[in-house]
């Protein structure tokens, strides 16, 4: 059986001595550090070579770090061995992993905009189900205007996110900041540049 073309991309994306989108974490999650507490159990959707699940490992976080590529879930351990850290790792596609229920005090989901609405949809309505009472979601993804500036993320328009689509879907969450703005990243060749950014901090109710 042939390979999935999707899969081939990305395992041929990944495959280089060279991390893609770096290895230091994603500035979006950095800048939301006073939210972290170390012991907290952490899902890293969509982790690619592991640097954000890596950095979290190293705050002190119980990680498991999710993705389809096993390209990129080698080298997301060669980079937690490097930094001294252990992570979990799945190799699992978000549309057909078996998701669990309440397991997790955090949600990272970082640029994951390979899903089309549809699936999308399905992946978002699980989020907010693994999710604990009380956990966190931290989403980042690029906004329709950076199919112009053309410096990272998907061409198809509709795998994009506005402030409208992530307020309807996580509806059942309390949102702490959802901020649209344009600013300069620089993360691995992969993401370089100015860029139509949107963040979203929210949180699962206890009760």
């Amino acid at each position: 059986m042939s390979e999935d073309p999707h899969l081939a991309r990305w395992n041929a994306r990944y495959n280089s001595e060279e991390y893609l989108f770096g290895t230091a974490p994603n500035a979006f999650l950095l800048a939301e550090t006073k939210h972290l507490r170390p012991g907290w159990n952490a899902l890293v959707l969509a982790d690619g070579e592991g640097r954000n699940g890596v950095w979290l490992a190293l705050q002190g976080l119980s990680v498991t770090s999710v993705d389809f590529s096993p390209v990129g879930i080698a080298k997301a351990k060669r980079l937690a061995a490097r930094f001294g850290v252990a992570i979990k790792t799945i190799l699992a596609d978000l549309n057909h992993w078996d998701w669990p229920l309440e397991k997790f005090d955090l949600l990272v989901g970082v640029f994951m905009q390979v899903f089309d609405p549809p699936e999308r949809a399905l992946i978002f309505e699980r989020m907010g189900k693994a999710l604990k009472p009380g956990g966190l979601l931290l989403l980042q993804g690029y906004r329709p205007e950076q199919i112009a500036y053309g410096t990272g993320g998907p061409s198809a328009p509709e795998n994009l996110y506005t402030e409208s689509l992530l307020r309807e879907a996580f509806t059942d969450l309390t949102i702490l900041r959802l901020q649209s703005h344009d600013s300069v990243i620089h993360e691995g060749s992969g993401h370089d540049g100015l860029s139509a950014l949107i963040d979203l901090v929210a949180a699962k109710p206890r009760t």
